[in-house]
């Protein structure tokens, strides 16, 4: 039976309370475990999350030559000398962040064929400002039958303007520049923690990278990179969904193995909704003892509210006391969640890039549908919140973004079970 024919069958009612540990970031190791083909030998990545797309990217790291092996929450990627440059096998189709490969590829073989990534469906994605960047470091890019194909005679440092502080092309471009010759100054960069965290291995291998977290970074090209070991940071948005759920659920929740300085935004929400929030070195506690106040959010690149959190913010603001305007500046077709939480009995609606949700004191049970990894934990965490048993479809999303998802929430005191479609 495959994940594909499961579906989640959620028991309304539920308070979560106690802990929960979050493992690495997801859009943070998959971008290590491209960066590592920058350097000929052994990388070591530790604290990899157990999710679907690690081995996924892995796949595409073993279709270009690599030998990738797991023990436990640690990946070894054995990069070869000479690296295949066409990553346009199936696996790569299947997640958007294969296409992090094509900065490394092109640094390292000076031409790189990638096939366009499909993933999650929550807008358009396209690859301009990747191209346009690669373009300035002397790389001649083309979309080409469904595949981006670049090559070049020489990289060399450029300056670099993002229209908008796109994470994946500041990725893919940071990870060209670095072995180009020269300097290289990207303004309007993404700023996100994981950014950081790619920048610090980078460091590690030996790149010079100055303003990482800030919205300039400077490369100064050197002639080769060395493998590393690097732990992985934890992952955010898991960490906040926790929070969030805690605050939904009116419960009491112990997140461990985050940063809470990667969450100021969401953990100020989180106070503003009325919860008690403490803070600890790389943990946070979210207790929420009355109906969560409506509160309005707006999803803004880092270090802005989340767009990744969006669902699940329109999650507790349909329990809330109070209206909720939800505006969504990052991914234009993030929306659609919001007519499967109408379906729950959420007193809401979308136009165009705003949701206006007016709380109702309990939702009420009924199948849904998830379409992208988020909303699949937005629905199953309304599903903890309405009355009878919700019956949450397309599961296998969850997967790809939440490591033991279903085991964590049944410690922390909800009845959640992973039902074949047959029974």
């Amino acid at each position: 039976m495959s994940e594909h024919d499961q579906y989640f069958r959620v028991a309304g009612g539920a308070r979560l309370a106690g802990e929960v540990q979050v493992g690495g970031a997801k859009n943070s190791v998959l971008k290590l475990m491209a960066a590592a083909l920058l350097a000929e030998g052994v990388t070591t990545i530790r604290n990899c999350p157990d999710i679907l797309d690690v081995p996924l990217m892995a796949d595409v790291l073993r279709g270009l030559g690599c030998l990738v092996d797991f023990v436990g929450d640690v990946v070894r990627i054995d990069v070869p000398a000479e690296l295949k440059f066409q990553a346009d096998f199936p696996a790569v189709r299947q997640f958007r962040a294969s296409v992090c490969v094509l900065g490394p590829l092109i640094a390292r073989c000076q031409k790189a064929v990638v096939a366009l990534p499909g993933g999650d469906a929550i807008g358009s994605r396209p690859l301009d400002m990747h191209q346009a960047g690669l373009r300035k470091l002397g790389a001649r890019c083309a979309i080409e039958h469904g595949e981006v194909i670049a090559e070049a005679d020489d990289l060399h440092g450029a300056e670099i303007l993002l229209e908008f502080p796109s994470v994946g092309a500041t990725e893919n471009i940071l990870m060209a520049a670095v072995l180009a010759k020269g300097q290289t100054v990207i303004e309007n960069v993404a700023r996100e923690p994981e950014i950081v965290d790619l920048c610090d291995m980078l460091g590690k291998m030996g790149a010079k990278i100055e303003g990482a977290g800030t919205s300039v970074i400077r490369v100064e090209g050197v002639a080769r990179l060395d493998p590393v070991e690097h732990s992985v940071i934890g992952d955010r948005i898991v960490g906040a969904t926790w929070g969030m759920a805690a605050a939904l659920t009116g419960g009491d929740v112990q997140v461990n193995g985050v940063d809470p300085e990667h969450l100021r935004v969401v953990l100020g929400k989180l106070r503003d909704v009325g919860a008690h929030v403490v803070e600890g070195p790389n943990s946070f506690r979210v207790r929420q003892d009355e109906r969560p106040r409506g509160v309005n959010y707006s999803t803004l690149p880092f270090p802005g509210f989340p767009t990744d959190l969006q669902p699940i913010a329109i999650a507790l603001a349909a329990v809330s006391n109070g209206v909720s305007i939800i505006t969504e500046n990052v991914f234009e077709a993030r929306f659609r969640f919001v007519e499967e939480m109408i379906r729950l009995g959420a007193d809401a609606h979308a136009d165009g890039h705003h949701a206006v949700v007016r709380g109702v004191p309990r939702l009420s049970s009924a199948p849904v549908w998830a379409s992208d990894i988020r909303a699949a934990a937005g629905l199953v965490l309304a599903g903890l919140v309405a009355d009878g048993v919700t019956e949450v479809h397309e599961v296998h999303h969850v997967d790809r973004g939440y490591p033991l998802f279903v085991e964590n929430l049944n410690r922390l005191g909800a009845e959640v079970q992973r039902v074949d479609s047959g029974q």
